[in-house]
């Protein structure tokens, strides 16, 4: 007899909550119910059941939204996080529940995906698929052909144990560049930099895989345009449907 309903992780990620792996820690943590009741790892359901995180009654979206924000400086990629002086859900408003395909670190600044789709977040996030995204770094010095070419050969980072991907690198200025990077070590590009002895003084994010800042001010966001949606699909390995 074939199984009913999708998997709870996968209906929470459905409701713009979370990524699937991150749904299986909240159902761990026991933070979820169903009909009442602590969920149980593997739970499947139908979305008829009452179903709430915190206490709280989910609702599963009826359409996907995907959204491109301009994160600006300041902003901490983080929902619960009462340390941090400004949230991203303190400078983000939409009327419809999402949540970030990635992030930026507070001191960065630029281009963030913005959705209610679970599994494209996922599948973002895999590294493996070596996704590119593309960043406007200024440095303190000048940039020189020796610190040009380490950075596009990869970078051994001691603090992460990790050597860097190769990767595009293109002096726009004597202090700017622009750096295409198909992988998401924590501060990678500030880590690569001080690696050579250079300080970042401002690093913007202009585009993620197909997707582009464009003329967007530091808080707006827009929706994503039909093609947009369907070439980012399609980029993952997913259908839009």
């Amino acid at each position: 007899m074939a199984e009913t309903g999708i998997r709870l992780n996968k209906y929470l990620a459905e409701c713009g909550i979370c990524s699937r792996r991150e749904a299986d820690k909240l159902i761990e943590e026991g933070r979820v119910t169903v009909n009442g009741k602590t969920a149980a790892m593997g739970l499947r359901v139908t979305g008829k059941e009452r179903i709430a995180l915190n206490g709280k009654m989910l609702h599963a979206p009826n359409d996907k939204k995907i959204l491109a924000y301009y994160k600006p400086v300041g902003v901490t990629c983080t929902e619960k996080d009462k340390h941090a002086e400004k949230k991203i859900t303190d400078s983000f408003n939409y009327p419809v529940r999402v949540t970030y395909a990635g992030r930026l670190d507070k001191d960065s600044e630029g281009l963030m995906i913005m959705t209610n789709d679970g599994d494209l977040i996922d599948h973002m996030m895999r590294g493996a698929n070596r996704h590119e995204k593309e960043y406007v770094v200024k440095v303190n010095k000048e940039i020189t052909e020796e610190f040009k070419a380490g950075l596009e050969k990869g970078v051994w980072l001691k603090e992460l144990e990790k050597k860097t991907r190769p990767c595009e690198v293109e002096k726009l200025g004597k202090y700017t560049f622009r750096i295409i990077l198909t992988q998401g070590l924590n501060r990678q590009i500030r880590r690569m930099c001080q690696t050579f002895g250079y300080e970042v003084q401002s690093l913007k994010r202009i585009r993620i895989m197909n997707i582009r800042l464009e003329t967007l001010k530091p808080g707006q966001y827009r929706e994503l345009t039909v093609e947009e949606m369907e070439t980012l699909y399609k980029s993952v390995g997913m259908n839009i449907d």
